[in-house]
């Protein structure tokens, strides 16, 4: 580990015991006895899919495979690695004919919108969300199936940055691994026994062919890991944190994604009428006398 990373060095096994008593605590509270969560084939999605098993037995675990016409093979071989290890079911949908008569209806208009006509980045950029919340769909809906509570996978990185699809892959009832960077993502992936192969993968949400998280950024999760710590957890100053050595562009560009995505990590504002209003003076049960 770097030494801008040592701050984040984790405590895995008492990481390990808080976040598996979490998930358990979570949806047994709410009258939950299983979970369910997308399987990409990734580090996060792995992470969770162990954590939960032990939290709720393998019988009690259900992970979905929903792959795109353009996912990499790789990305549901490893969903699969992971099933057959843990014991865990899976289900297997395929988004593609869910998203693909959507976008083609966009491409028939006679008005391209003005996302459309800003070329093929932005054209990819929305269908990677379409994507993302296709996914959703298929989960949420199986979740009422299989009568169990959908299993978030997002890491603190990611969320602090805003790197996520709103109503897609942020979609959760509970986030197990939210705080954790992904630095330490890493770190307890290797400690609940992960396969190396997906923890040694270059992290992708695989959305399109040759994606990676890292190029879409313009940096890598290390840098913004080191960088984001310092200025949330430490609560450094940004012009303190270019002091200690990192690169000026690469922190002011993750404090721009942070403020720009706050939306994303907060439920949408309400407009306060009246003398209760749900979110600022009604936020939990104990809030009403029943």
């Amino acid at each position: 580990m770097s030494d801008t990373l040592k701050p984040l060095e984790l405590n895995t096994a008492l990481a390990r015991r808080m976040i598996v008593d979490f998930i358990r605590v979570e949806l047994t509270r709410v009258g939950f006895s299983r979970g369910i969560l997308g399987l990409s084939g990734g580090i996060d999605s792995s992470l969770v899919a162990f954590l939960a098993v032990e939290a709720l037995g393998a019988e009690n675990v259900l992970g979905m495979i929903l792959p795109y016409r353009t996912s990499h093979p790789d990305s549901r071989a490893d969903a699969e690695l992971v099933a057959r290890q843990l014991g865990i079911a899976t289900r297997v949908v395929e988004i593609t004919p869910m998203v693909e008569p959507y976008l083609a209806q966009l491409e028939q208009h006679p008005e391209r919108s003005a996302a459309q006509s800003k070329g093929a980045e932005s054209k990819e950029r929305r269908r990677g969300n379409v994507m993302a919340r296709a996914r959703m769909i298929v989960l949420y809906d199986q979740s009422e199936e299989a009568r169990a509570l959908v299993l978030g996978t997002s890491n603190k990185t990611e969320t602090l940055l805003g790197y996520t699809t709103l109503f897609g892959d942020n979609a959760a009832a509970i986030q197990p691994i939210a705080d954790l960077y992904k630095c330490q993502v890493r770190q307890l992936a290797r400690a609940v026994g992960v396969p190396e192969r997906i923890i040694a993968k270059a992290p992708s949400a695989d959305l399109w062919q040759g994606q990676t998280d890292e190029g879409e950024l313009g940096f890598t999760y290390d840098d913004a890991d080191a960088i984001l710590y310092r200025l949330v957890d430490e609560r450094r100053r940004v012009e303190d944190v270019i002091a200690q050595g990192f690169d000026a562009r690469v922190v002011q560009h993750v404090v721009e994604l942070v403020r720009r995505n706050h939306f994303k990590r907060v439920p949408p504002p309400v407009a306060k009428i009246s003398a209760r209003t749900v979110g600022i003076d009604f936020l939990y049960d104990r809030d009403w006398g029943k």
